[in-house]
């Protein structure tokens, strides 16, 4: 099967391999993933150099994560409207420019606006390439092989970007980890004009529920507002920016019940497999993306790391991951059964944050990072798909777009809120015991063992949920 880069009616025709194809659309999604990671260990540089505050540090990356979470399904659907390949090489041009933005800033305000317009531009991109792939691949075992590649991308890229973003800070400075994008995403473009195979959306005259994703991505943004913020303001303010985004969330539901065009069906969540595969990857994303974040500034801060150093130090994850996923995740399901992978890589990511929970303040990273950095990876790489193949299981034929649209949104919320909800909670320990006269590197790393086991604690919670909910779904 080959992949036409030109419609028939123009010539020359050119035809490209679909694995070629493939390569494109992993490349376009592997700059998007690489992004929400990259920044992670460039933070105290970002931070020294515009003069964030601990909790408002977190917005350099949840500037990024809430738009893209909020728009995907929304631009899920857009691309159906006016063609899959259109809005996946408009998104790569939206990234692009937006990374341009963010290497040249020089102000907390410029920067945050400009990851948030990264986030515009990833939705764009992610939305479709699920999609764009399984049109590709429509035969079981290749769509397999080639979701596995996807994956496994996706999942690696990640742990990936930590280590890019520490090579180019500390060989040249954290506005690199943003201008590299640059020519990667020209190259990208380039190529996906050419390579990629257009088609004719429905049209958009059937329409899109705008109002319901104005309403959604609004209680999103506002949701994690209030969470990194409560430790700033007074509770009663807490509570009331609560209560809008919960009114918000109320909604995008009645609006989605009533839209002659819904952004999300909500029969969806009358599958229990579908809604309880979903609960659990918010809880095991946000351990994830958690331990991201504050494992690299606990590597900075306190055992005294470099940017290099620590990029270097998470490289093992991505390798683990993409082995493991490549390698033996479609055995492994096929032998023991997605449920019993999904728990088994649940008990692991438990294990690697309990480990983290008591690293020390002169701890050593062979000894108190090392372990359990490939506990999680390991986890992670055999929960994940297990994870995905149980969630689409949930859902009906007709509704296999939505149903994976939903999949990505929900790792991004969990991402976001994991992140939100961490950095507060070892900043306010920090700071208390920095207010008790308590000594920098202690206190800092005493934070950062309170949220490495909250990060635990929500591990378990998605253990005992996916435990309890989906072997009873998976029954019916």
């Amino acid at each position: 099967m080959t992949v036409t880069a030109q419609s028939p009616a123009r010539a020359p025709h050119r035809t490209y391999s679909r694995w070629t194809a493939l390569v494109v659309l992993c490349a376009g999604t592997l700059m998007t993933v690489l992004d929400g990671n990259i920044v992670t260990v460039a933070m105290p540089a970002v931070q020294s150099d515009l003069g964030f505050t601990g909790p408002g540090l977190a917005w350099v990356v949840n500037a990024y994560l809430i738009p893209f979470g909020g728009l995907l399904l929304l631009a899920g659907r857009l691309g159906d409207l006016v063609g899959r390949k259109r809005m996946f090489v408009a998104g790569l041009a939206v990234f692009t420019v937006a990374s341009v933005l963010c290497g040249t800033a020089n102000g907390q305000g410029t920067l945050i606006a400009a990851r948030a317009l990264q986030g515009v531009g990833g939705a764009m991109t992610s939305a479709v390439v699920l999609g764009m792939l399984v049109a590709l691949f429509p035969e079981p075992r290749a769509q397999a092989r080639a979701i596995a590649v996807f994956s496994a991308v996706g999942a690696a890229g990640g742990a990936l970007g930590t280590f890019l973003g520490g090579a180019l800070t500390q060989a040249l400075n954290w506005h690199w980890i943003f201008l590299i994008n640059l020519p990667i995403g020209l190259v990208a473009l380039l190529a996906a004009v050419r390579v990629l195979a257009p088609e004719d959306g429905e049209g958009l005259g059937r329409g899109a529920d705008y109002p319901g994703a104005a309403l959604v991505t609004g209680a999103l943004m506002l949701t994690v507002y209030v969470i990194v913020g409560s430790g700033d303001r007074e509770p009663i303010t807490t509570l009331l920016l609560a209560a809008v985004a919960l009114a918000l969330f109320t909604a995008f539901t009645v609006r989605q019940a009533r839209a002659a065009r819904p952004l999300l069906r909500l029969r969806l969540f009358g599958s229990r497999l579908l809604s309880g595969a979903n609960a659990v990857q918010i809880l095991m994303i946000a351990t994830m993306y958690g331990f991201q974040f504050i494992g690299a500034l606990y590597l900075q801060r306190v055992l005294g790391f470099g940017e290099l150093l620590t990029g270097t130090a998470f490289l093992p994850a991505p390798v683990v991951i993409g082995v493991l996923m490549l390698g033996l995740s479609a055995r492994t399901v096929g032998r023991f059964g997605a449920y019993r992978v999904l728990l088994a890589g649940l008990v692991l990511i438990l294990a690697g944050m309990a480990l983290l929970s008591r690293a020390p303040a002169d701890g050593s990273y062979l000894a108190d990072v090392l372990p359990a950095l490939l506990l999680l990876a390991t986890g992670f790489a055999a929960a994940m798909p297990a994870l995905t193949g149980l969630a689409m299981a949930g859902a009906r034929e007709e509704d296999a777009g939505l149903a994976s649209g939903l999949c990505n949104t929900t790792q991004v919320v969990g991402g976001s809120l994991g992140l939100a909800v961490l950095s507060v909670l070892a900043a306010s320990r920090t700071e208390g015991l920095l207010a008790r006269g308590a000594e920098l590197v202690p206190a800092t790393a005493d934070g950062y063992r309170l949220a490495f086991g909250v990060g635990a604690g929500i591990a378990a919670g998605a253990l005992v949920l996916a435990a309890v909910v989906l072997r009873t779904a998976r029954r019916g």
